[in-house]
């Protein structure tokens, strides 16, 4: 066991207490088993930590592809579909499996550099991706992605991409690894990348297993014309197909284009929405209406998206971004406040994707833990200020550049800002070495 003790605590419970003076401590496997003032903590036969600064648990990253790292920048000023067309699915075509793994690890520890100690991802080639998150050390739901359009079948069928993770999943089970940091889900692309019965498929294939499904929901007004003249909208479909409901884990990424009657659906079924306003807002998308999201009670999250589309994989711009565009959209200065933005980055994220584990500091979750230095500028009047001004300080100035060390499953896997298990060098200069063939026109 390991006592980490701090300053401030933040548990990010529902209320988002502020604890002053407080520790966390740790179990030999990886869990919580105390947070709380100081004063009140059980005896501890292990060691204490004292740490300077701010702790809170890990970021939830809800929607990215993170191996996308070797094409930031591509069609950096086109809008979604003609960037995927013409720039991204040609390059995606070069792209091998050491590519993604390379990828994947760089991306993991620009993510765990930010504070983010879990990400959803949905990409191709993912035994990499798994190997590049344990390498890593942080954690990943991992939505291997099915898509039927052209080009793609030089990895299978849909039918085989579905039944090979279904596969993986009866192998090894929904979670597994150290600390359980790998969980299994399904990655139907869109509605507008497959035919009906994949999505059908899918959503059984999912409900059987108690898994996650992650799917692109509504990103642009143009991308599922047909699919609103046909059934209204993508989340009436996927309500008429069956994949919605029955407890089923559904995730709906980007959630842009909803009408009211679409956000009474996803609200209806207890769909979760990954809001991502960073690659929104790059690729001209829309905005998504997160009040009435959150009015419906929907749990909404927030995500990166893929780094060629972000591009970067600081979720704490997407916590600033969000807050700002729900506050732009209603005229109201209070329509998302500093601590309901940093619990949508943690606790709401987790929910999104169907955990309690993740994204709060309680008795039996994962120790995924940030801390957070309050020797950066951002806290210029300390942290002996009202909890108000506290959470406005990390939110609105501080962010990721002041992550000085992370947990995942009680283990450090970033000390003083530098990963313990990677050499960073190396990794940027392998992601380097392969960048020309997978980006060459």
């Amino acid at each position: 066991m390991i006592r980490l003790a701090a300053p401030v605590v933040l548990p990010c419970d529902e209320p988002c207490t502020v604890l002053h003076d407080a520790v966390v401590d740790v179990d030999a496997a990886g869990r919580i088993g105390y947070v709380g003032p100081a004063a009140a903590a059980p005896p501890t036969p292990g060691p204490e930590l004292a740490l300077t600064g701010i702790l809170l648990p890990g970021l939830v990253n809800t929607h990215a592809h993170t191996a996308m790292t070797a094409l930031r920048g591509l069609g950096g000023d086109l809008p979604l579909m003609r960037w995927l067309t013409e720039v991204i699915w040609p390059a995606e075509a070069r792209v091998d499996a050491e590519d993604v793994r390379v990828g994947m690890l760089v991306g993991a520890l620009e993510m765990l550099t930010a504070g983010i100690t879990t990400s959803v991802e949905m990409y191709f080639y993912n035994h990499a991706v798994v190997d590049a998150v344990l390498a890593a050390g942080s954690r990943a739901v991992v939505t291997p992605g099915i898509i039927a359009v052209p080009g793609w079948d030089r990895l299978g069928t849909w039918q085989q991409m579905l039944d090979g993770i279904s596969r993986w999943i009866d192998a090894d089970g929904i979670r597994f690894g150290p600390g359980e940091r790998i969980e299994l889900g399904y990655g139907p692309h869109a509605a507008y990348t497959l035919p009906v019965e994949a999505l059908v498929a899918a959503g059984a294939a999912a409900r059987e297993r108690g898994a996650l499904l992650h799917i692109h929901v509504a990103e642009t007004t143009g991308e599922d014309a047909a699919i609103r003249e046909q059934h209204g909208s993508v989340p009436r479909l996927l309500e008429h197909l069956g994949v919605l409901g029955d407890g089923a884990r559904v995730l709906a990424a980007h959630a842009v284009q909803l009408s009211d009657a679409d956000i009474a659906v996803l609200a209806r079924h207890r769909a979760g929405v990954a809001h991502c306003p960073g690659s929104n807002s790059k690729l001209a998308s829309g905005i998504a209406r997160l009040v009435d999201l959150r009015a419906a009670g929907i749990a909404v999250g927030l995500g990166t998206d893929g780094p060629a589309s972000h591009d970067d994989l600081d979720l704490w711009d997407d916590v600033r971004l969000a807050a700002r565009l729900a506050r732009l959209s209603t005229s109201d200065a209070a329509a998302l406040t500093s601590a309901q933005a940093l619990l949508m980055a943690t606790r709401g994220g987790a929910a999104a994707i169907g955990r309690d584990d993740l994204g709060t500091l309680r008795p039996g979750a994962w120790a995924d833990l940030v801390h957070i230095g309050a020797d950066d500028p951002a806290f210029a009047a300390g942290l002996d200020v009202p909890d108000s001004q506290l959470l406005a300080n990390l939110v609105w100035a501080a962010g990721a550049r002041a992550v000085r060390d992370v947990w995942v499953a009680g283990e450090r896997v970033l000390h003083s800002g530098t990963p313990t298990r990677v050499d960073r060098a190396a990794a940027h200069a392998a992601l380097r070495s392969r960048v020309s063939r997978i980006t060459s026109a």
